[in-house]
């Protein structure tokens, strides 16, 4: 399948990878400006936004490149915030070919060790699930990966998107074919491309871990702290990170305070 996407703008392509709470409308802020100068491509995921989440395996990796090939986009900057820095990395690291460059906020990464914030997230938000309360699940996820920079409108606007995700998702888990999900495995030391990597402040403790040890794993990669910032900065404070993306896709030295 291809997934729903918006494509704009002309010259070297972007592709935007979303978070896993929210969808290819969190780039919104940034992507127009972006599409000034290149190529802009942002999918929805399997499952998030616009994108259906049929039953059988599949990987997201492998439909991202399936995309580019719809596209014919040869190659890209990949720019990926929490769990699309993880399929980012996967990307890189089972179709290298297709990224040029890499941009990752927040990445989740397999092998990180688990944390008792993160234990305790993931323990509360499986019993509001449980017990039917998307609601309250909804509203756990917005006060979690929002830092203190997001403004009530972009609360309610993630409030949407998660809505949206867990809908379709426990709909699909629900079918009498449901989807199975295939991670790829990523190899930090056979990552060979340009690469940035973006720790919030304020983020969960489990992901300020994942972002260090993502830097240190990749030869070159340059580690931003943020010190504003929470998990989703592109939603949080949208100009800064506007600027830092537009100063490392041309390859401005003074990337490092955006």
């Amino acid at each position: 399948m291809i997934l729903a996407h918006d494509d704009s703008g002309t010259g070297p392509a972007v592709l935007l990878i979303h978070a896993g709470v929210a969808d290819r409308r969190m780039w919104d802020p940034v992507a127009g400006a972006l599409a000034h100068v290149f190529r802009v491509v942002r999918p929805d995921l399997r499952g998030h936004g616009d994108s259906p989440l049929p039953g059988g395996e599949y990987a997201d990796a492998d439909d991202l490149a399936a995309l580019l090939d719809h596209l014919d986009v040869a190659d890209a900057v990949v720019v990926g915030s929490s769990f699309g820095g993880r399929v980012a990395l996967e990307l890189a690291t089972a179709h290298p070919a297709r990224v040029r460059e890499l941009v990752l906020l927040n990445p989740d990464h397999e092998g990180i060790e688990t944390t008792a914030a993160a234990e305790t997230f993931d323990d509360t938000e499986d019993r509001l699930l449980a017990a039917g309360d998307v609601e309250g699940a909804v509203r756990l996820n917005v006060e979690t990966w929002l830092g203190p920079e997001a403004t009530e409108s972009v609360r309610a606007a993630l409030a949407v998107m998660q809505r949206r995700a867990f809908e379709v998702q426990l709909a699909a888990d629900a079918s009498d074919d449901p989807p199975r999900p295939r991670s790829l495995s990523v190899d930090l030391d056979a990552v060979a491309v340009p690469t940035v990597v973006v720790s919030g402040a304020h983020d969960m403790d489990r992901f300020r871990h994942a972002a260090a040890h993502v830097a240190a794993g990749i030869r070159g990669a340059e580690l931003v702290e943020l010190d504003w910032a929470g998990h989703l900065p592109a939603l949080e404070r949208p100009d800064a990170v506007q600027a830092l993306l537009l100063d490392v896709l041309r390859d401005d030295p003074t990337v490092h305070a955006p």
